[in-house]
């Protein structure tokens, strides 16, 4: 759906073909991998046309892959809305945002989140002393943003809660940084039929749904993350140009892998870095997919 036609023949022959593999992928039916003489269920092999190899830095030379000239492109609204790494987990996410922030020429601004308890009765009080202040700091968890929030202007971000949904304010809708103050983050929208729009981002009060802890937390804090890169699950419904799968790890979800191939509008656009156990890169990687849950689909929607 994602993917631009051709101008000619050949092209719409590579997008034919890629649309194929992508629709493989999702539903499980690529070519398993033999390791000696056993058949992995759930490793393949990549087009050789879409893997990234390397020998040395593998996160500095992803970054070169879908960030070329950053310096002298990072001024650039369409450069940056354009273009995204993707990987699995969020520590790894946090590594190459902070890489390529500090590339970025300007001042830093830090924002430091409130941490606390929800309020409770009288009778509470003992056990709330149980959980200092620093502990709740320390926590992290995928749906609250980090305690420290760096930025700079110019900076893209993603906002993480809805906020407004007649004018774009939606849970992953792409910003830039363009005004860093003390209690509001100005933000510029850079996707979308919003495209161009400028709103001031508050701090406001979230209160994670599912904790492992005997408590009720609650974050005060920018509802923002940087996103030069970004999670796989975290990029559903963007399109992108240029799309950059870093794979440290294997993907661990079910379609996790199609949601990555399937942000781009072009063959050419996708770009897949894997780091194998022993440290090198390879073009070999897991496919998680659970056949079942095609099964009760009706046969005339198919199971794209």
């Amino acid at each position: 759906m994602r993917l631009h036609g051709g101008n000619t023949e050949e092209e719409k022959k590579k997008i034919k073909a890629f649309s194929e593999w992508q629709l493989k992928v999702g539903n499980g039916m690529v070519d398993p991998v033999s390791i000696g003489d056993h058949v992995s269920e759930v490793l393949f092999k990549l087009p050789e046309e879409h893997v990234v190899h390397s020998n040395d830095n593998a996160v500095q030379d992803l970054i070169d892959v879908i960030y070329p000239d950053f310096t002298a492109n990072m001024s650039s609204r369409k450069y940056l809305s354009s273009r995204a790494i993707l990987t699995p987990t969020n520590a790894v996410v946090d590594d190459i945002n902070k890489a390529i922030l500090d590339k970025t020429p300007g001042e830093i601004f830090t924002y430091y989140s409130q941490d606390s308890m929800e309020d409770k009765d009288i009778e509470q009080n003992e056990f709330d002393e149980s959980f200092p202040v620093e502990y709740l700091n320390s926590l992290n968890m995928p749906c609250i943003p980090k305690r420290e929030l760096k930025l700079k202007i110019g900076t893209p971000i993603m906002l993480m809660r809805n906020l407004n949904q007649i004018n774009g304010l939606c849970n992953g809708t792409r910003m830039i940084a363009t005004g860093c103050k003390k209690n509001i983050i100005e933000c510029e929208i850079m996707c979308g039929s919003n495209i161009g729009t400028k709103h001031p981002i508050p701090r406001i009060e979230m209160v994670p749904t599912e904790i492992p802890w005997p408590f009720d937390f609650k974050c005060t804090q920018f509802p923002l993350q940087i996103c030069f890169a970004m999670t796989v699950n975290k990029s559903q419904g963007q399109s992108l140009d240029h799309v950059c799968l870093y794979l440290p790890r294997p993907v661990f979800c079910h379609g996790q892998l199609y949601v990555a191939i399937s942000r781009v509008t072009s063959a050419s656009g996708l770009h897949i870095l894997v780091v194998s156990n022993e440290g090198s890169t390879t073009n070999i990687t897991s496919n998680v997919v659970f056949e079942e849950v095609f099964y009760n689909l009706p046969q005339d929607h198919g199971t794209s």
